[in-house]
């Protein structure tokens, strides 16, 4: 089985076309929110994160494929997908005034200390769920090539239609010649709302014959893949271990995957995190360094270790210089609010190569 990735060269219309659902998360900061009297909004969704970084931070020429309601929050999140760089292929949605369909809501506080992060949604009648197979005109939406297609396991877990509209997707980025990837983001949450574990592992399965590049943890793999668990027990949440010793077992069962990556996280309270990641590519394993990150906001950390070791690959850097971009971009990402970068690639590259916080005059 040939396992290595064939990265499309650049000069297509597209680096990254990525398909999800759009969010808008509401942060209260660190009060809780039975407590909050104000809130920031950040726009997010695990699958257009990825496309916002890519475009924002790493300069590439992203899309994204995703459900628009026409009301004011819809509005608000398509000035944010504006502001971040990348181009919308909207289905849209007409919203009745009163239940729907609705763009989703995210609430988390941001925790403190010894007081965890608390993330609960309001995902009722939400318009990104009603998205099926035949919405999109990939054909047209791939006409002037395409790099690479992006999409993840919070999307799939929505609703029976948005896992068959992924493998649709994914079929045709591959006639168009791209590179798939999958992010497993395996959410008890909402599997269970529909489905449970059975019927996830088995409307990821159908994707992931379609996937070239994995991306998940233990966990993620375990749950999303159907995949038994480690044989080692890892001394630390750091060490890549155990989930190299579960990649024999992912590769047996998905021969068509060619790469598998992950951040290591060790959570030693909710400021402050252990930090490093590990990817499988094409038979080489590769070990980012690890570094104690002073947490500001820790959602999507992991989107933003998945954007850079994205993007490093379609810079034709090497696996472990993917990684360690990945790994640099995803710690940097932590000391921001909200979902979606605010680092320069300058930043991602001086930290990927051992940078400090020193002050940068």
């Amino acid at each position: 089985m040939n396992h290595d990735l064939d990265i499309p060269a650049a000069g297509a219309a597209f680096d990254l076309v990525s398909l999800g659902a759009l969010v808008h998360r509401l942060d209260p900061g660190i009060v809780p929110f039975r407590k909050a009297t104000e809130c920031r909004i950040h726009v997010s969704g695990g699958e257009f994160n990825v496309a916002a970084n890519l475009a924002d931070c790493f300069r590439l020429n992203t899309g994204v494929a995703t459900a628009l309601v026409e009301y004011p929050i819809g509005d608000l999140i398509a000035e944010r997908v504006r502001a971040m760089g990348v181009k919308p292929f909207y289905k849209r949605f007409e919203h009745n005034g009163v239940n729907g369909p609705n763009m989703a809501t995210v609430y988390s506080d941001r925790g403190f200390g010894v007081r965890a992060p608390v993330v609960f949604y309001n995902r009722a009648n939400e318009a990104g769920a009603l998205l099926k197979p035949g919405d999109f005109e990939w054909k047209e939406i791939f006409s002037g090539g395409v790099r690479w297609f992006h999409s993840g396991g919070i999307f799939a877990a929505l609703s029976e239609t948005t896992g068959a509209l992924i493998a649709e997707g994914m079929r045709a980025a591959k006639a168009a010649g791209a590179v798939t990837s999958f992010d497993l983001n395996f959410r008890e949450k909402l599997w269970n709302i529909w489905g449970g574990a059975a019927k996830a592992a088995e409307a990821v399965a159908r994707i992931v014959e379609h996937v070239d590049v994995l991306i998940g943890n233990e966990e993620d793999l375990q749950k999303g893949l159907g995949v038994p668990g480690p044989e080692v027990g890892a001394k630390s949440k750091l060490d890549p271990a155990a989930f190299f010793s579960m990649i024999d077992n992912v590769v047996k069962k998905h021969p068509k995957v060619k790469a598998v990556a992950t951040t290591l996280r060790e959570v030693r309270s909710t400021n402050r995190h252990g930090w490093g990641a590990v990817a499988w590519v094409g038979g080489e394993t590769c070990v980012s360094p690890t570094c104690e990150l002073d947490v500001y906001d820790r959602v999507g950390g992991g989107d933003g270790f998945a954007s850079g070791f994205i993007y490093g690959l379609l810079a034709g850097e090497s696996p472990e210089d993917a990684v360690r971009l990945g790994w640099a971009h995803g710690a940097l990402l932590t000391t921001f609010p909200g979902d979606t970068t605010m680092a320069t690639l300058e930043q991602v590259r001086a930290f990927a190569q051992g940078g400090s916080a020193r002050i940068q005059r």
